[in-house]
């Protein structure tokens, strides 16, 4: 058995939707960070960073616990755990790696620096927000392009896909307000249409009414 540990975020969700996508059998546990309780001595012994996700799997490598944190180390740990959607083809597994870095580097970093600009920074700035919204519609831009002759990432459902989706999903008022990212639309209704893509996102639903319901948590 698993245990997660997170939150109502893109970094949070990620982790709950490659469990269920991988089939494995866990328990979520809320960490509600806006109330601060990644900050408590329980969950700084878990991740001493204070900072969700993190998994604690009971029968880890060679039937050892082991604990993990970083969303996109969850996704690697959890596929490779299952040895699914990591692409056996050297062609299709760099695709999947090169996107899956991409996403981490370029989207995941400006969208979490857009949301604590908005809610953590002491001084703010205006054009500072809006030079980060453009970069970030730039690399969901780059995406869409790729995705126009891809149905996935890497031309098979990967690690990279699972990595970008809960991202897409919280920015995605912001992109059609661009008027961007018709090929990510398609993407990212395929996906949401997945049964573990659903659970995952929605599983602290009963905490706040499911995802959508909470805009203020968008890191």
């Amino acid at each position: 058995m698993i245990d997660l540990y997170a939150d109502v975020t893109p970094n949070g969700l990620r982790a709950a939707v490659i469990l269920e996508e991988a089939g494995l059998k866990y328990r979520p546990h809320r960490i509600d960070t806006q109330r601060g309780d990644q900050h408590t001595p329980s969950f700084r012994r878990l991740n001493a960073a204070e900072a969700i996700p993190v998994i604690v799997d009971a029968n880890g490598p060679s039937g050892q616990p082991i604990t993990i944190t970083q969303s996109g180390a969850i996704i690697l740990y959890a596929a490779r755990k299952v040895g699914r959607f990591v692409p056996a083809d050297p062609g299709r597994h760099a695709c999947a790696m090169q996107w899956f870095m991409q996403v981490a580097t370029d989207i995941t970093s400006a969208s979490s620096w857009i949301f604590n600009h908005a809610t953590a920074m002491p001084e703010k700035s205006a054009a500072n927000a809006a030079w980060m919204e453009t970069r970030l519609i730039k690399a969901f831009s780059l995406a869409d392009s790729w995705l126009a002759e891809h149905e996935y990432f890497a031309d098979e459902l990967s690690v990279a896909d699972f990595l970008l989706y809960p991202n897409f999903a919280f920015r995605r008022p912001m992109l059609e307000k661009a008027g961007l990212c018709s090929h990510l639309q398609r993407w990212g209704a395929m996906m949401a249409a997945r049964q573990g893509v659903e659970r995952g996102m929605n599983v602290f639903s009963a905490h706040v009414g499911g995802v959508g319901s909470s805009p203020a948590v968008t890191s």
